[in-house]
């Protein structure tokens, strides 16, 4: 599940934007890699093969960018451990940014928005780490 003809990035941005999330899982030594890349950053190996996560993970980091309502309002950014093993910067957004706790138990949805996918997060109701 790979186009040759252009780079992991532009391939992982092309997914997304079709709605698709996927990380890399190495096939010499089984770990995920995210971001997308060339080789893997643990073991250096190239059999890098996409995957589809399951999309559940737990917070380990957040803050609150505050901005003016005109703006916006404030939002979280948090970083979020999938259970793949894998970290990343996202937002949760079905809560309020000071709800969003360390431990929290989310799951990724991804949001296409004027043709460009990005991974979020929503609060699974009731469950934390």
């Amino acid at each position: 599940m790979n186009d040759n003809s252009i780079g992991v990035q532009a391939f992982h941005q092309r997914e997304l934007d079709a709605g698709r999330f996927l990380l890399q899982r190495c096939g010499d030594c089984g770990r995920h890699v995210y971001y997308p890349r060339e080789c893997c950053p643990h073991c250096g190996g190239t059999a890098l093969e996409w995957k589809t996560p399951g999309g559940l993970g737990t917070v380990h980091a957040v803050t609150t960018v505050r901005r003016k309502p005109a703006d916006g309002g404030d939002l979280n950014v948090s970083l979020v451990d999938l259970d793949e093993g894998v970290r990343l910067m996202t937002r949760i957004e079905n809560l309020a940014p000071e709800a969003v706790r360390i431990g929290l138990r989310v799951q990724a949805r991804v949001q296409v928005k004027d043709g460009r996918g990005l991974v979020l997060f929503d609060a699974i109701e009731g469950a934390a780490a």
